[in-house]
């Protein structure tokens, strides 16, 4: 007889029976309930983990694009300031910079400090003078006017005002702002200060409270009649077709400017803000991996007490001839279908929040009657969520990975469980 005959049949790898012996396994029975609670303990803790890491990212990379949206769409990516003499060509110089390739507008601008003041109540406001041209160029000011209109804004002597600012000084389009600026006329008696009305052309909003409630836009000759800046301007404002390789313009803009001039790119101006950004989307990183660490030990002892719950499972199977790779590979996969579940599901619910976010802290301040997101505080007027796909990948992947690993001891250990120790002490 051929010896191949008396060799007993071997099961392929991840058989039938072991899917079916680890669903038993998950499955609750009265005797076994507890473990059942760890391992729903532990899918809870992964779904959680997932999901809330999946929405404090989203949140945080859409708190930075839409500051950065909203800064750079009202500041220049690139500022130029005069070095050893005023900007008194700024003409010349402006519209040399705007022939530069990759230069989408190179705007002329008087800034200045001011009180905004009127019948009901006063602020302090930035008054920043440019040319009617240019403001129609900013698409975060242009595309966004709630009330009145910028036509005609080189010739009047009107400003164009955030819709913060308008509401805190219970103003309209058509009404008289009157601004007070420190530095005004000289007279034998000193210098004192520059008291003038101007009519409201238009209401701006932004979406940022910051840009709302304290910025002025005057025509840019009437900024500078008003701060006393006859023949210069403050700055160039310039704005390019990419603020990611802002390095790559300072060369050319030096070359272009044909003068000595001071660079500073919006990355120098804003680097204290969005370095403490990334520092806080670190942090909340590292914090929340530790909900799915956690629920990753609550696999592991989950799985330790169900093997030695099924110490004498065990033992028959292996006595029935079931290899020491088979009951591994029995309690892989138990172990491995709470995490696998749990980070799908967590993935689906963290998608489902971000798409909907908005509407949700809507509801939640409704039914709690406060205000959870304060522009004032955060400086945008809604919840942003933007979703990363590499990085809600590298949430899934890792996820995934601590649950394997943390199924990888109780395996071995039941894989390595004596049979006849098993069943003597049963």
């Amino acid at each position: 007889m051929d010896e191949t005959m008396n060799e007993p049949l071997r099961t392929k790898p991840f058989a039938a029976f072991e899917w079916m012996l680890s669903g038993r396994y998950l499955r609750a029975r009265r005797k076994e309930g507890f473990i059942s609670v760890i391992a729903g303990f532990s899918f809870l803790g992964i779904m959680l983990g997932v999901a809330t890491l999946i929405i404090v990212m989203a949140v945080m990379n859409g708190f930075r694009t839409e500051l950065l949206s909203k800064i750079l769409g009202l500041n220049g990516h690139l500022l130029v300031q005069p070095l050893e003499s005023p900007l008194t060509d700024w003409k010349d110089v402006a519209d040399r910079i705007s022939q530069v390739p990759g230069i989408r507008l190179a705007a002329p601008v008087v800034d200045g400090q001011a009180l905004a003041s009127s019948p009901y109540n006063a602020a302090g406001v930035f008054v920043r003078g440019i040319r009617a041209a240019d403001l129609n160029n900013l698409t975060s000011i242009a595309k966004n006017i709630k009330q009145g209109t910028l036509d005609g804004f080189d010739d009047g002597q009107g400003v164009a005002i955030g819709r913060r600012l308008a509401d805190q000084l219970s103003l309209h389009a058509g009404d008289s702002i009157t601004l007070v600026a420190p530095r005004g006329a000289v007279t034998p008696m000193g210098t004192t200060p520059r008291i003038k009305p101007y009519k409201v052309a238009a209401v701006f909003e932004i979406g940022m409270s910051e840009y709302d409630s304290t910025f002025v836009f005057m025509p840019l000759a009437e900024a500078q009649a008003y701060f006393n800046r006859a023949n210069d301007v403050t700055a160039i404002e310039i704005y390019t077709d990419n603020p990611d390789k802002i390095d790559e313009f300072r060369k050319s803009v030096t070359e272009a400017a044909g003068r000595p001039v001071f660079l500073v790119d919006w990355r120098q101006r804003n680097s204290t803000f969005f370095n403490a950004l990334q520092v806080e989307r670190n942090v909340m990183f590292l914090i929340l991996t530790l909900i799915v660490l956690v629920a990753a030990l609550n696999i592991v002892s989950g799985l330790i007490m169900l093997v030695k719950d099924k110490g004498s499972d065990i033992a028959i199977l292996r006595t029935m001839g079931a290899s020491q790779g088979s009951i591994m590979r029995i309690f892989l996969i138990t172990g491995a279908a709470i995490g696998v579940v749990g980070t799908l599901t967590g993935f689906v619910v963290g998608l489902v929040i971000c798409l909907n976010i908005e509407s949700i802290r809507e509801f939640l301040s409704w039914l709690t009657s406060t205000e959870l997101f304060s522009p004032e505080l955060y400086f945008l007027s809604k919840l942003p969520a933007e979703i990363d796909v590499r990085e809600t990948g590298a949430v899934v992947i890792m996820a995934l990975t601590l649950s394997f690993l943390a199924t990888l001891y109780p395996s071995w250990r039941a894989a390595r469980l004596d049979p006849v120790d098993a069943l003597r002490y049963e």
